[in-house]
């Protein structure tokens, strides 16, 4: 008990200490006159003075190359192809696209909602995982959700996508 005394008193003592000033050396004088006020000018001085934080050398050594959305042809092809459909949530930088619930005008009862995976930006069928989910719900509001795994739509969207890619990018090459 007296050990633990003794020792958050060092601490505290440390604390007051070094919150005073620099103990371990004399502290820099700043002339004021040439520090700018702003912030923006500020850190532009410190820029060109090669003073800052880097973070560079924690940045991953991966080498992934992004493109812009527009130069994808699979990312546009799968936009132009899912315009039909309401959109919940499309993020480029996540490679994913997914639809919010639809329902064809003659089936009021079941809705499908559609998820494009992009695993890559070649195009490619295993460049796209597309997940189809089916909403079954009855007149009591009660709901099932279910993955259709082997469903038509889900060859076809695939299949659609991939040949609109191709020639996306065949006009692409030919600029």
């Amino acid at each position: 008990m007296i050990k633990l005394i003794s020792n958050s008193i060092l601490i505290s003592i440390f604390i007051i200490i070094t919150s005073c000033g620099n103990p371990f050396g004399k502290a820099k004088k700043v002339d004021l006159r040439k520090v700018p006020v702003n912030a923006q000018e500020r850190a532009k001085k410190n820029v060109e003075e090669g003073r800052g934080v880097s973070i560079k050398n924690f940045r991953r050594s991966g080498k992934t190359s992004y493109e812009f959305s527009t130069s994808n042809p699979m990312w546009r092809a799968s936009l132009e192809v899912l315009d039909f459909l309401p959109l919940s949530n499309v993020d480029y930088s996540g490679g994913v696209i997914i639809s919010d619930w639809y329902n064809e005008s003659n089936k009021t009862t079941e809705q499908l909602k559609i998820t494009v995976r992009f695993l890559s930006n070649e195009v490619r069928s295993d460049s796209l995982k597309i997940i189809v989910h089916q909403k079954k719900c009855t007149k009591e509001s009660t709901c099932t959700v279910s993955t259709l795994n082997n469903s038509k739509i889900k060859t076809e969207l695939a299949s659609v996508i991939i040949k609109k890619a191709a020639r996306l990018e065949q006009e692409l090459n030919k600029k």
